[in-house]
């Protein structure tokens, strides 16, 4: 399995922003989403973040490090490809 993730300490609070199809926020996806990826980033907040056709990013995950991620550019992160055996 290949991922796009961010991987992240702010505040002393460590964080993945994993990079994820805009079908995966909806309501029904999101939270069995982002539990399945505490197993490949454990200690991790998971943070699931989509971008429209115009670059736009929606996140999903904890108020407060969405509200923090909204204000840095989404090229700003250090984006790194992951790779985990299935």
């Amino acid at each position: 399995m290949k991922m796009t993730a961010a991987l992240l300490k702010e505040q002393g609070v460590s964080f993945a922003v994993v990079n994820v199809k805009g079908w995966v926020l909806n309501p029904l996806e999101r939270d069995s989403t982002a539990t399945s990826f505490r197993a490949y980033f454990p200690g991790f907040n998971i943070i699931l973040m989509s971008q429209d056709s115009s670059g736009r990013a929606t996140f999903y995950g904890r108020k407060d490090i969405v509200r923090f991620l909204q204000n840095v550019p989404t090229y700003a992160l250090p984006w790194k490809e992951f790779t985990f055996a299935s």
